[in-house]
C-alpha cells in the first residue's frame, strides 16, 4: 500500500483539476471492477460484487483532490499572483517550491528588511505572497501560464526516521491507496469504491455521489490533522502519528454514527488493529455531504493522523496509513457478518 501511497502523492490533483489522479486510478481499478461510472464533476465510482449483499448499497470511498494554487493576476515584471485551492496556512508556503505542469516556480514574500515593525508582527496574507517562475515580463511569464492555471507543491516523496513518511497531499490520498488495495480482493458484500472530487473546497464531490448512488452505509478513509509536536500538551494535540487508525465521534461537520462507530472499534480491538479517536472536535470529512444525502446515510471514518496537513511536507507514520486499510477490511468484514 505505501508504494502506491507514494505514486498517488507524486501526482498532481488540486480540487477541480483532479486529472492525473483520476487517470491513474482508472489504470488501477479496470482489472478488478464489475462496473465503473464517472459522474459529470468527475467522481469515480466503482463496484464490486461480494459474497453477499444488502439491501442498500454500501460505500467506502477517499477524496482524489488536494490542496493547491490557482493564478489570479500576472504582474508586469512576470510574478503571480495567487489565491489558495483549499485551506492552507500562509505560513507554511514562504520559500517552498510550486509546479504548474511542467513550469516551475517559488512562493515568496517581501524581503524583512523591507517590512514594517507592525507586518513583522502579524500573519503574512495570501495577497502578500508571489509566485515567480523566472520569468523577466508579463509576456514572458504568459507565454509560460495563463489565468486560471492550477498548481501545486512541488515535493518529494521520501521516508525518514523511525517509520515516517514525508509527503504532499497525503490527505487524502492515503485514502486513495487504501481503496485500491481493498478493491484488489472480493469484498464481503457488494461494495462501491468511490473515488471524489473537490473535497477541499467544500466536500462537492460527495454530495453528488451519495446522491447517485444512496448508499445505506458509508465509510470514509482520510488523513487527519495531527498536532502532535513539542510543547503541546494533552487534547490539544487532538491526534497522534504512531497512534494508530483515527476512529473520529464528531468533527465539524459530522456526528458520527454511534453504533458504527462502536462496531469500528470493537472490529479494531479483535484484530488487534491499534487505534485512537480525536481529543478536539474540529475539522470535516465527506460523510458531512453525504451523511445529509436524500434520507439519510449512517456514516464512519478511519483516519490516518498527518502532521504539517495541507503543507509541501505532510508527515504521517506508515504503519498509521497501514492501520486505514485494516480498519477498513474490518468494518467490511463486520457488516458481511466475518469477525475473522
Amino acid at each position: 500500500m505505501i508504494e502506491l501511497m507514494k505514486q498517488l502523492c507524486a501526482l498532481p490533483g488540486p480540487s477541480g483539476c483532479e486529472d492525473a489522479v483520476r487517470k491513474f486510478v482508472l489504470e488501477k481499478v479496470k482489472p478488478f471492477a464489475d462496473e465503473i461510472k464517472m459522474d459529470a464533476i468527475g467522481n469515480i465510482m466503482v463496484f464490486r460484487k461480494g459474497k453477499k449483499a444488502l439491501e442498500r448499497p454500501v460505500v467506502v470511498c477517499a477524496h482524489m483532490d488536494e490542496v493547491g494554487v490557482i493564478i489570479k493576476q500576472i504582474t508586469d515584471d512576470g510574478m503571480l499572483k495567487f489565491g489558495f485551492v483549499g485551506g492552507v496556512d500562509p505560513r507554511v508556503v514562504i520559500g517552498r517550491p510550486v509546479r504548474f505542469g511542467d513550469v516551475q516556480g517559488v512562493i515568496g514574500i517581501k524581503a524583512v528588511h523591507l517590512t514594517t515593525a507592525a507586518e513583522r508582527r502579524t500573519m503574512p496574507k495570501t495577497k502578500d505572497l508571489y509566485i515567480d517562475i523566472g520569468a523577466a515580463s508579463k509576456a514572458a511569464a504568459e507565454d509560460k501560464v495563463s489565468l486560471g492555471d492550477y498548481g501545486v507543491f512541488d515535493s518529494a516523496v521520501v521516508e525518514f526516521g523511525d517509520g515516517l513518511i514525508k509527503a504532499k497531499a497525503i490527505d487524502d490520498r492515503v485514502g486513495c491507496a487504501a481503496l485500491l488495495k481493498l478493491i484488489e480482493d472480493e469484498p464481503p458484500i457488494d461494495t462501491w469504491f468511490c473515488f471524489t472530487v473537490q473535497e477541499e473546497v467544500g466536500l462537492r464531490g460527495a454530495a453528488s455521489m451519495a446522491y447517485a448512488l444512496d448508499p445505506g452505509f458509508a465509510m470514509v478513509l482520510e488523513g487527519t490533522t495531527a498536532a502532535d509536536l513539542a510543547e503541546v500538551e494533552g487534547g490539544k494535540a487532538v491526534c497522534r502519528v504512531r497512534g494508530g487508525v483515527v476512529l473520529p465521534f464528531m468533527d465539524g461537520a459530522t456526528i458520527y454514527d454511534a453504533e458504527l462507530f462502536e462496531l469500528l472499534r470493537n472490529a479494531c480491538d479483535k484484530r488487534g488493529i491499534r487505534w485512537q479517536t480525536k481529543t478536539r472536535v474540529a475539522g470535516g470529512t465527506d460523510a458531512g455531504r453525504i451523511h445529509k444525502s436524500r434520507a439519510g446515510v449512517r456514516v464512519c471514518v478511519a483516519a490516518a493522523p498527518v502532521r504539517y496537513i495541507h503543507s509541501p511536507s505532510s508527515v504521517a507514520a506508515v504503519a498509521d496509513c497501514e492501520a486505514v486499510l485494516s480498519a477498513a477490511r474490518a468494518f467490511l468484514e463486520e457488516l458481511g457478518g466475518n469477525d475473522e
